[in-house]
């Protein structure tokens, strides 16, 4: 047993549960595949929080079949947000599946592979560490307690749970000894970094923190809720000279009532006096957002106060859904899923269509002039990196820039991205 795969669908903390599962399997001697049929280990990282995420873990999980009934030998293992405390269900659906793991415990999947190869994970693997990319993750708190009648997380990632301040800052000191040069921050909610520490600790602090690791350039942080955005983490963000400003802020819905119905614990005005706060505190801040549109019972009239929303708040970069029923939810077990499929994909077009517009009026303001981007590297022979405000920029040059603090020019604008070259 020699060599692994890990396939990953989902959000960031999916990427970073798998760089760490990478980082296991190492310690113990296996090396990463580029195909699954190359692999004595398989891992699928999953996502729910979506029915097309899910539909993609079955896919996988159903290609990967005949694979495994036709080499035993192989070792497939499930991980991830499809993953529950009970698994009686999955390992029915799947019999050829070896071993199932909620996110963030992979104990399971190194005992086989202990047992196979012949040596104690508990006596070989270490600390468990991201991928020594330019820019990667680090999660500090794992779970969430808001329980959205939207979403499963808290179901499957459990309640919240904080790692201490010097663990987070040995593991980016670290990292950047390694040669990363910025970290992100990761939790469902890092705004509730710290309510389950002992003294008063909060994510500002981690920020401050995190901010004197000498060998890092950037520090980010994400996802935020505005019902834990504070003001002393705003004025953190505002005065720490690594933290980027840029602030993740859901909404998720325009109207009171749908805000209500999904248990988001504000409304409509609070967002906005939210947003206005932040602004006014951190100088040039760039703001993104999440939403989902034709959440049960939203009506016409309260999907066009999502729409005003994103017109007026004119945010950087807007990620948006339509909803999908999760078994498990509240929503599931509560309310009607009533709302069209085809309303819904009206709907998300209407909000991709508006936010191209407020995308190419903010970033028309850009052109001409010059940005300090971290380059993380090439993506279709060009270089490319971020600005502090997450504004992805691309550049052409000849010399090797990976990892390198540039100046770039921009020339050319468009709505989800800059075209610059490198400033003399």
């Amino acid at each position: 047993m020699e060599s692994y795969y890990i396939w990953t669908v989902g959000c960031q903390m999916n990427k970073a549960d798998s760089e760490r599962m990478e980082s296991a399997l190492g310690q113990m001697g296996l090396g990463p595949t580029e195909s699954p049929g190359d692999a004595d280990v398989i891992v699928l990282n999953s996502c729910v929080v979506r029915e097309s995420a899910e539909d993609r873990v079955i896919g996988m999980l159903t290609s990967l079949k005949p694979l495994k009934q036709k080499n035993p030998e192989k070792v497939l293992a499930l991980m991830g947000c499809m993953v529950g405390p009970q698994t009686k269900a999955l390992q029915k659906r799947y019999p050829y599946v070896d071993a199932f793991m909620q996110p963030q415990q992979f104990g399971r999947l190194l005992e086989i592979v202990g047992e196979r190869i012949g040596i104690d994970p508990e006596g070989c693997v270490g600390p468990l560490t991201a991928r020594a990319d330019v820019a990667t993750y680090i999660p500090i708190i794992h779970g969430c307690d808001k329980f959205c009648t939207f979403c499963i997380i808290p179901y499957r990632r459990g309640r919240e749970v904080s790692r201490p301040v010097d663990e987070i800052v040995l593991e980016a000191r670290m990292l950047a000894r390694r040669g990363v040069k910025e970290v992100t921050l990761l939790g469902q909610n890092v705004d509730s970094y710290g309510h389950d520490l002992s003294g008063s600790i909060d994510l500002g602090d981690l920020l401050s923190a995190v901010n004197e690791v000498e060998e890092l350039e950037r520090v980010r942080f994400l996802t935020s809720h505005p019902n834990d955005m504070s003001d002393h983490i705003i004025d953190t963000i505002a005065h720490l000279d690594k933290v980027c400003e840029h602030v993740n802020l859901p909404f998720q819905a325009g109207d009171d009532q749908v805000l209500k119905n999904m248990r988001r614990g504000y409304t409509n005005d609070e967002y906005r006096a939210k947003i206005e706060r932040i602004r006014n505190r951190i100088p040039n801040v760039s703001m993104a957002t999440d939403l989902i549109v034709g959440f049960c019972g939203e009506t016409e009239e309260q999907f066009e106060r999502t729409l005003e929303m994103v017109r007026d708040m004119k945010f950087d970069k807007v990620h948006a859904a339509a909803y999908s029923t999760r078994p498990g939810t509240i929503a599931a077990r509560m309310m009607e899923d009533n709302v069209p499929h085809e309303e819904k994909q009206r709907r998300l077009k209407a909000i991709t269509s508006l936010q191209e517009t407020v995308l190419t009026e903010i970033n028309s303001t850009l052109e001409g002039t010059t940005q300090e981007i971290l380059v993380e590297g090439r993506k279709r022979g060009r270089w490319f990196g971020r600005n502090r405000n997450d504004k992805l920029v691309y550049f052409d040059e000849d010399i090797n820039r990976s990892g390198e603090m540039v100046t770039v020019k921009i020339e050319r604008v468009g709505p989800w991205s800059l075209q610059g070259t490198l400033a003399v």
